[in-house]
């Protein structure tokens, strides 16, 4: 009796040690199983194939330092979708940011390139608000940019050459530009027409001075006089027509293909610009892969901004870094140059250099050069007369292979001791 009293109990320790171990084997089983099927939905989500509807949105923090600005902090973020089935719809792409500073600036802008189903339709958006300040440095390229016209500017029975200092320019500025295209033919032309809306209001010219005996003339000042403009604050509204080649594979970050447009913007009077005038941009880009896996790209920027008849505000008048989406004239500071006529040409070689497991693309690096010539008539300054350098290296971090989206740091030299560096989303061009 005793021995099976024994036996028994044996027998339930035993299957309770069993019972424990194949709970413990369930267990592992389960948390392999969800390890498995965590993996396999991250490698199902990264080989996914594009669908129209499908976004990316990529966060990237804003932060920096300057003498104009203070500190800069805030955040940005490029958002690209399909509008319609990838396999014949273009990546649309908006780039949205969101700054302060120190000195109690705000800034906020939302730049688009819009692709409808089929790429039947593209919008292109230009849409900023600013609080904010910004140097200007006269009128053309060259080292007398700075100056007024050779003969002196009259002020109060005086002759004045103007000043060679920087003039920082205090203002709140509000722009809304949308373009509308039609596809012609599937050759990728379009023709469409835009509307073009620039306020700049409260305009502060810190450097001048009209007190006598201690008196500055800006060339701000002194362009506003002779041409009719207010001091405080100028409007130019637009309507424009418009005609564009793009076959680029990728607007984000083309690897082939080619982009040209030319628009002329007519600025009447009767609509609410101050003055009547026209204007007229001619951009072409181009990109060369010398091998089949899309590592080492030459890329080719080109454009030109004329004023063809009238008179334009002088904050409108066509100046470095202020195209769509701020990137020409690198390293120079926005605004550094302008005139009645501005050219800017520049090229850039970009070499994919690091893959990692999950991204082949990862880490790569660029090299640039470009130029950039503007005129001034009351200066005698032509157009080539004098040509502004600029050059630089930079690291490029690919943060969505999917739509392309670089994350990218510039530094870059150029004339009269300049230099910066640069946070970019998405390549300059």
């Amino acid at each position: 009796m005793k021995l099976n009293l024994m036996n028994t109990r044996r027998i339930k320790s035993l299957s309770m040690i069993l019972l424990v171990l194949l709970s413990f084997s369930l267990v592992a089983q389960d948390t392999t199983a969800t390890k498995e099927d965590k993996k396999a939905a991250k490698e199902a989500k990264k080989n996914k194939v594009p669908e129209k509807g499908d976004v990316y949105f990529s966060p990237v923090p804003v932060l920096g330092a300057n003498p104009a600005f203070g500190f800069i902090y805030g955040a940005g973020a490029a958002v690209s979708s399909f509008l319609g089935e990838p396999s014949d719809t273009k990546l649309s792409s908006a780039l949205l940011g969101l700054a302060f500073t120190t000195k109690k600036q705000t800034i906020v802008t939302l730049k688009s390139t819009v692709f409808t189903s089929s790429n039947d339709w593209v919008f292109m958006g230009d849409w900023r608000y600013l609080d904010s300040s910004q140097p200007t440095y006269g009128i053309g390229t060259g080292p007398q940019s700075a100056r007024l016209a050779d003969d002196g500017f009259e002020f109060d029975d005086k002759s004045y050459d103007g000043t060679s200092e920087v003039d920082m320019m205090e203002f709140n500025f509000f722009r809304f530009y949308e373009t509308a295209l039609r596809k012609v033919n599937d050759n990728g032309f379009y023709a469409g027409v835009g509307l073009h809306l620039d306020l700049f209001n409260n305009i502060n010219d810190q450097l001048l001075r009209l007190a006598p005996g201690d008196t500055v003339i800006t060339p701000y000042y002194a362009y506003n006089v002779s041409k009719g403009f207010d001091q405080d604050k100028s409007t130019l509204v637009g309507l424009s027509l418009n005609g564009m080649l793009d076959t680029r594979d990728n607007i984000n970050n083309p690897y082939a293909g080619r982009y040209a447009l030319i628009s002329f913007k007519m600025n009447p009077a009767f609509i609410g610009s101050d003055q009547n005038s026209t204007s007229l941009w001619l951009e072409y880009r181009d990109y060369f892969n010398f091998t089949d896996d899309n590592n080492n790209i030459l890329a080719v920027w080109a454009f030109g901004n004329f004023t063809t008849s009238g008179n334009l505000p002088y904050m409108n008048l066509p100046a470095s870094a202020w195209d769509q989406y701020s990137k020409s004239s690198e390293p120079y500071a926005q605004g550094r140059f302008r005139g009645y006529d501005l050219v800017f040409a520049g090229l850039e070689f970009r070499k994919h250099l690091i893959a990692t497991k999950k991204n082949p693309k990862f880490f790569g690096a660029v090299a640039y050069a470009n130029m950039t010539t503007a005129s001034g008539d009351e200066n005698g300054i032509d157009l080539f007369e004098y040509i502004e350098p600029g050059y630089g290296l930079g690291l490029r971090f690919n943060i969505s292979q999917k739509s392309r989206t670089n994350i990218g740091i510039d530094y870059g030299w150029g004339n009269y001791g300049t230099s910066g560096l640069f946070l970019r989303l998405n390549e300059n061009f």
